[in-house]
C-alpha cells in the first residue's frame, strides 16, 4: 500500500464522523459565534468542508504560497456545506489515488515573497494540513454543537449523546 493510499484510507474513515458533525449544523444558527474572535458556526462548517480543495492544490505543487480565496462563496446553508464537503472528498479520492511514494516523500515548500517559511516532505504537509487541520476544526465544531445543545455525534468513542456504531451493535 502506498503512502497516498494510507492517507486516503484515513480520510475515508474520518469523513464519516466529519460528515455526521456537518449534518447536525442547525440551519437557523449558522451565524452564531461562541465569541467575537471566533468563526461563526457556518464559517467553521464551510472551512472544514472547503479546506481540502485548496490544500490539495497546494500539495500538488513543489512550492506554493497562500492560496487565493475562492472568487465566489456559496450561500451559507447546511446543504451547500455538505455539497462542498462531498465534492472535497471526491477531489481527495481523485487526487491521492495515483500518487507515488517518491512524490509523497519529495520536499514541499511554503513560500511568501520569495522566503521559504516551511519546507518538509509532502507527506508531512498532507498529514499536518489535510488531516490534522480538519480534525482540529472538527473538534471545535463539536464544542459549538454542544454549546448550542445539539447532539454531538460519536467521533472516536461515546459522546454524551451517542454510542459509536460498534457499541450500538453490542448493546443490541
Amino acid at each position: 500500500m502506498s503512502i497516498a493510499e494510507m492517507i486516503l484510507m484515513e480520510i475515508e474513515q474520518e469523513a464519516v464522523a466529519t460528515r455526521k458533525c456537518l449534518e447536525r449544523l442547525p440551519e437557523a444558527k449558522l451565524d452564531w459565534k461562541p465569541a467575537d474572535k471566533s468563526m461563526s458556526l457556518g464559517e467553521l462548517g464551510m472551512h472544514i468542508a472547503a479546506a481540502p480543495h485548496g490544500v490539495l492544490d497546494m500539495l500538488m505543487k513543489d512550492e506554493t504560497g497562500f492560496p487565493d480565496p475562492p472568487a465566489e462563496q456559496p450561500e451559507m446553508t447546511r446543504e451547500n456545506i455538505l455539497a462542498t464537503f462531498d465534492a472535497g472528498l471526491e477531489k481527495q479520492r481523485a487526487t491521492l489515488s495515483g500518487l507515488s511514494n517518491e512524490f509523497m516523500l519529495a520536499e514541499w515548500k511554503f513560500v511568501k515573497d520569495g522566503t521559504v517559511l516551511l519546507a518538509m516532505p509532502r507527506v508531512f504537509f498532507a498529514r499536518m494540513i489535510l488531516l490534522s487541520h480538519v480534525y482540529h476544526h472538527r473538534g471545535q465544531l463539536s464544542v459549538y454543537l454542544r454549546l448550542l445543545d445539539v447532539a454531538v455525534p460519536s467521533i472516536y468513542g461515546p459522546s454524551a449523546d451517542e454510542l459509536p456504531p460498534f457499541l450500538q451493535e453490542a448493546a443490541g
